[in-house]
């Protein structure tokens, strides 16, 4: 038995932000391969299914991602699994948008969700980052990830999580490499125009930071449009200056 874990925070409002890209994987993985109806357990939502011939616990934790190391640890103390039965599917703002890497063990990398689950079964579990971009402000990074996903981001995420959901099977069978190798091969093929050689990566939507105003643009009171008159001579005039019949 292996355990998937999909890492998101739990609530509509946030059911469409960057940072709920593993539920996002866990949910396409549960109709990709018919997993059973979700229920509560753990803290969290279970789904039951087979892949590739392993029997699979897919797992949404609805603790709020810094606390998903309680319903993770409780699953995995209940069916006795080791961390090396473990795979946890999360956002990365380190990667590009649309790239997946596979890792085993390591650092949490600042993500609140690696490092609670660091906190309650030991590190040497499988990590399937997926990769959301980098906002290129420090500052902006917060509402970069707390944010949804643009309507520019729809075909390559929809295609992504399609790929993760096919190649799942290589993760129950310990193929990492052949995982990434297909699912980046297969986003290159699904994006990638007709005739083309190569591809440009996803096209993202990126933030825009407020426009900046002059403290006297600031200071200065906003002006009521002035009245242009309609009849009369400067009427006459203006038609004539801007063209006007």
């Amino acid at each position: 038995m292996l355990l998937f874990a999909g890492l998101g925070n739990p609530g509509t409002q946030y059911q469409n932000n960057r940072h709920n890209v593993g539920y996002m994987a866990a949910d396409a993985i549960a109709r990709r391969h018919s997993f059973s109806p979700w229920t509560k357990k753990f803290k969290g939502l279970i789904a039951e299914g087979n892949i590739g011939g392993e029997k699979v616990i897919l797992l949404k934790p609805q603790t709020f991602m810094n606390l998903s190391g309680q319903s993770v640890g409780e699953a995995l103390r209940f069916y006795k699994l080791e961390p090396s039965d473990v795979t946890v599917f999360y956002d990365e703002l380190d990667l590009v948008a649309g790239k997946v890497r596979v890792k085993i063990g390591g650092g949490a990398g600042g993500h609140n969700g690696i490092r609670s689950i660091d906190q309650h079964i030991p590190k040497d579990y499988r990590r399937v980052r997926i990769g959301i971009g980098h906002p290129g402000v420090k500052e902006m990074v917060h509402g970069h990830v707390l944010g949804d996903f643009a309507k520019a981001d729809k075909e390559w995420l929809e295609a992504l999580l399609d790929l993760i959901a096919d190649s799942s099977d290589l993760l129950t069978k310990g193929d990492d490499n052949g995982f990434m190798n297909k699912v980046t091969v297969g986003l290159r093929d699904k994006l990638q125009p007709t005739g083309a050689n190569d591809t440009p990566p996803p096209k993202v939507a990126k933030p825009q930071a407020p426009k900046a105003q002059s403290h006297i643009r600031q200071a200065r009171p906003n002006q009521p449009a002035i009245k242009v008159p309609e009849t009369g001579p400067m009427a006459a005039m203006l038609k004539k200056l801007l063209g006007k019949d």
